[in-house]
C-alpha cells in the first residue's frame, strides 16, 4: 500500500513456500487446467441466493493480486439490491442501444455475431450479484493529496483474472460485461471521480437452461499461445 513520506525497505523470509515434486507439480497443473476447462461464461442466471460470504471472501482472494509498486489500486462494489440491479440494467441498456445501433461499427457488431450478445442485459437483474470492478487512476491520502498508481490497468486486469478464478473455485458463474461508456456507475455505485469502471461481473448460478455459444468452446491450440525457449 502507498505510505507517505519516505519509506525504507525491509525485507522478510519468505512467509509461504509451496515444495512440489517434478510429478506433483504437473499433477496440480493438469488438475487446474481442467477446473477451468469448466469455467464458462453465461447469459442465464439463476436467483438461486449466493451467500454475501462467499462474495467477500472471493474478492478477498483478487485483493491478494501483485500490483505496480502494490499500490492495489483497485475497489470493488457488490451489489444484491434488486433496485440498484434494475437502475443498472436500465443504464446499460441505453448505452447498449446505442453501440447495437451503429455506434460499434459493423466490424465489432460482426464479430459479435456468433457470440449471441443483444441490447437486453436480464442477467444483470436475475444474477443475485452484480461486482462493479473500479480502476483508481490516482489515490487519495487520508488528507486528501494525490499519489500517483503504476501500471493501473495491468494490476486491475491480474486482479480481476484471480476474482473470475475464485469466483469458479466457488461453484459460481459470473458474465462480464463493459458498456461502453460506463461512468454512469460511478453515480450508481457513489464511488468518487477517480475512479474508472472497468467492468460489471454479473455473478450466480447458471440457470437450468443456460447455454453457451458453440464458438466459445473454440480455443486457440497451445502451440499457438506458447512459444518455449528452452
Amino acid at each position: 500500500m502507498y505510505s507517505k513520506g519516505k519509506v525504507a525497505y525491509r525485507a522478510l523470509p519468505l512467509p509461504d513456500r509451496r515444495e512440489l515434486a517434478p510429478e506433483e507439480m504437473q499433477r496440480a497443473a493438469e488438475a487446474f487446467r481442467a477446473l477451468m476447462a469448466q469455467r464458462h461464461s453465461v447469459r442465464a442466471f439463476s436467483d438461486r441466493p449466493v451467500a454475501s460470504e462467499v462474495i467477500a471472501t472471493c474478492v478477498a482472494a483478487a485483493g491478494l493480486a501483485p500490483s505496480g509498486a502494490n499500490h492495489q489500486p483497485w475497489h470493488f462494489v457488490a451489489i444484491a439490491d434488486p433496485a440498484m440491479k434494475a437502475r443498472i440494467r436500465a443504464a446499460a441498456e441505453a448505452e447498449e442501444e446505442k453501440f447495437y445501433a451503429g455506434g460499434a461499427g459493423d466490424e465489432w457488431l460482426a464479430a459479435l455475431e456468433p457470440i449471441g450478445t443483444g441490447v437486453a442485459k436480464p442477467h444483470l437483474e436475475v444474477a443475485p450479484w452484480l461486482i462493479v470492478i473500479f480502476a483508481q487512476r490516482y489515490g487519495l491520502t487520508q488528507e486528501g493529496e494525490r499519489y500517483k498508481n503504476y501500471y493501473v490497468p495491468e494490476s486491475v486486469g491480474i486482479a480481476t483474472g484471480m476474482l473470475i478464478t475464485a469466483l469458479h473455485t466457488a461453484g459460481l458463474s459470473c458474465l462480464t460485461h463493459t458498456p461502453n461508456p460506463m461512468r454512469f456507475l460511478n453515480d450508481l455505485c457513489d464511488r468518487p471521480e477517480h475512479e474508472k469502471p472497468v467492468m460489471i461481473l454479473a455473478v450466480g448460478h447458471p440457470a437450468a437452461d443456460a447455454t453457451v455459444p458453440e464458438v466459445a468452446k473454440i480455443k486457440k491450440p497451445l502451440d499457438e499461445i506458447l512459444t518455449l525457449r528452452a
